[in-house]
């Protein structure tokens, strides 16, 4: 994974509690995974724009 240092000005109570309830151990963590939930959140969104409604899962009984 590519990083670098990057300054960003945080609401320090909501980084604490996204540490809290992810349960990792720092606010750079916890960053990293909203991150990619939001990305992962927005694949899945555009995926379900596309075929919402047409896809067929095996062994899913209604």
């Amino acid at each position: 994974m590519a990083t670098s240092l990057t300054s960003i000005r945080l609401d320090k109570k909501l980084a604490d509690e996204a540490v809290r309830v992810l349960g990792v151990k720092s606010r750079t963590e916890a960053v990293h995974i909203a991150l990619r939930e939001i990305v992962a959140l927005n694949q899945f969104k555009s995926t379900m724009k596309k075929y919402g409604g047409k896809l067929r899962f095996e062994n899913f009984d209604e």
